[in-house]
């Protein structure tokens, strides 16, 4: 798929770019099992609040590298406030499911992040784009143009694919988010990947149809429902 140019807004453009302000979360805070070796999907709950101008990184396999990362921008430059919640991959080979490429007022404006429903189905078949190192913007507003992006006001699943040692493997996020007065309000609500490398995923699946027996430790580690 050929690249388009971005063409945001000014001063929302510079505050994209100079978003990641020294505020990195050090991790979701939830305790995280060793993966078992018979598990098919690895759930982790999480319920984490990203404050504004702080950015939420999300290791979904649990590796101690960052797979993507969310970040919660706002600033007030030249008279206009603005800011948004962007989804960036932390590696080129990471890719984050597109939701448009468009708005009603600019063609070229950045890749918006899908809002993708429960249930869809994340997997090869995804509309993945390249777009390390700068992100998809998941809701965006400023005073002096329209408010954009597929996030506002709902609790929906970023589809997700990332490489582990070479291989592709697809996941998903959960998010709530909100907007107010040019300010976003998001909480990571819980994050999933499949261990079999090219296996799509179902947002919102937290267990595999090979999921362990009730109480061992593959089980543990699958989680809740994710509801």
């Amino acid at each position: 798929m050929k690249r388009q140019t971005k063409h945001l807004s000014w001063p929302l453009e510079q505050r994209l770019g100079a978003y990641a302000v020294a505020a990195t979360a050090s991790g979701v805070g939830v305790m995280c099992l060793a993966q078992p070796a018979e598990a098919r999907i690895v759930y982790t709950p999480a319920n984490v609040n990203i404050p504004v101008n702080t950015v939420l990184p999300i290791d979904l396999n649990r590796d101690g590298i960052r797979d993507f990362k969310l970040v919660n921008f706002y600033n007030y430059g030249s008279g206009y406030p603005g800011g948004g919640l962007v989804v960036d991959p932390e590696r080129r080979a990471n890719e984050v499911w597109v939701g448009k490429t468009c708005t009603a007022t600019t063609c070229g404006n950045p890749l918006w992040a899908a809002a993708l429903p429960k249930g869809a189905k994340v997997g090869p078949k995804g509309r993945f784009v390249p777009d390390y190192p700068s992100g998809e913007v998941m809701v965006a507003n400023d005073i002096k143009y329209m408010p954009d992006g597929l996030w506002f006001g709902v609790t929906r699943y970023l589809g997700l694919k990332f490489v582990i040692k070479g291989t592709t493997h697809y996941g998903w996020a959960r998010v709530t988010v909100s907007m107010e007065f040019y300010k976003a309000s998001a909480t990571l609500k819980g994050y999933a990947y499949e261990t079999i490398p090219g296996k799509p995923i179902l947002a919102g699946a937290t267990k595999g149809p090979d999921k362990p027996a009730a109480g061992s430790l593959g089980a543990l580690a699958a989680g809740a429902d994710g509801r």
